[in-house]
């Protein structure tokens, strides 16, 4: 304490048993609190140690949902047009101009950080079908394929999502341009009646959450989507894309989780990741029609369709490294 005031003073007066770099030193250790840092130094450095992780685990899932409302803002902007104006339909074509915006960003974002690609376009049939996908952590490869095929084909595909996605504050106009629907059976069928193409995760939040880098489908006692096929007499098609789940994962402790998930149907288990792995969409060969299959059958062959294209194109378990690697990889599988 002594030696404390007696630094004070030499400062004070300007007496030289100090240096001017001493003196500096003693009045930053004042104003800074230096003395208070090193007695909770430990605590300090696990405080910054916590948040350094947080932002690594969670930046660029949060930079997506941050894009996705930016992306909703861009559309109220674009509905102030007078052209916009004159209708009422969210799925119009005076909205193409601002789905090719929006699209083209997506897709130069899954250029740059998954070097996304897009196979088998021409599996798709002209006329209307439902395209059935397996839903990774976040179906981030999915707004990528809705976008490439937008540029590629100006084509919509209108989505069946979770309810608790129309709970989402602030993306309503969002949901509407893009054909985002709660999937009733009179929807899908008016849908398919009108000519669109309707996709759907029959796993949906459940297999966001609780499949792995198993790849394990968990589509339960799901059956609505063959049912709707059989009753519009359209082809159902597989979707699968490579490396979603070493992108983006969830946390291994699942149990509560799930509990939770089983008795609220929200998903309260965070995503995390968002490593620039190599991304791949495919799309097999459709199913066609047919009247003589049941509903249970089509089930189980769309199901087989699924899995064979995640045994054919994706390493199991998932590796992040391989995943990674696979962006230096230009040899492509084939189709």
């Amino acid at each position: 304490m002594q030696e404390m005031i007696g630094r004070k003073e030499s400062c004070a007066s300007g007496q030289l048993p100090m240096t001017y770099l001493s003196c500096l030193a003693y009045i930053l250790e004042e104003w800074t609190a230096v003395e208070y840092l090193k007695k909770y130094f430990f605590h300090v450095v696990i405080i910054l140690v916590t948040i350094s992780a947080m932002l690594i685990f969670f930046i660029v899932p949060l930079t997506i949902l941050f894009f996705i409302y930016l992306t909703n803002v861009l559309l109220l902007i674009y509905q102030r047009s007078d052209e916009v104006k004159a209708t009422k339909d969210p799925l119009s074509e005076v909205w193409d101009s601002a789905r090719k915006t929006v699209a083209s960003f997506w897709d130069i974002y899954a250029r740059i950080w998954h070097g996304y690609e897009l196979h088998g376009v021409e599996n798709l049939p002209e006329g209307p079908g439902i395209l059935v996908y397996y839903h990774g952590a976040i179906p981030i490869d999915y707004l990528y394929f809705l976008s490439r095929l937008f540029l590629w084909k100006k084509r919509l595909c209108l989505s069946v999502a979770d309810h608790f996605v129309f709970r989402l504050p602030g993306l309503k106009l969002l949901l509407e341009v893009t054909g985002v629907m709660p999937g009733t059976r009179e929807e899908c069928l008016s849908a398919l009646k009108n000519g669109h193409l309707v996709s759907i995760s029959p796993g949906g939040v459940r297999e966001a959450l609780f499949s792995d880098e198993s790849y394990q489908l968990m589509w339960g006692n799901r059956k609505g989507f063959a049912q709707v096929a059989l009753d519009a007499k359209v082809p159902i098609i597989p979707m699968y894309t490579q490396n979603v789940r070493e992108g983006y994962r969830m946390f291994k402790e699942r149990r509560f989780f799930r509990k939770l998930y089983e008795s609220t149907r929200l998903p309260f288990t965070p995503p995390y990741g968002g490593l620039p792995v190599k991304f791949r969409t495919y799309i097999g060969e459709p199913i066609p029609y047919d009247p003589n299959i049941t509903t249970d059958e089509l089930v189980e062959k769309t199901k087989s369709a699924v899995q064979a294209l995640i045994k054919k194109h994706q390493t199991i378990p998932g590796s992040i490294w391989k995943a990674l690697m696979d962006r230096f990889d230009r040899h492509r599988k084939s189709d």
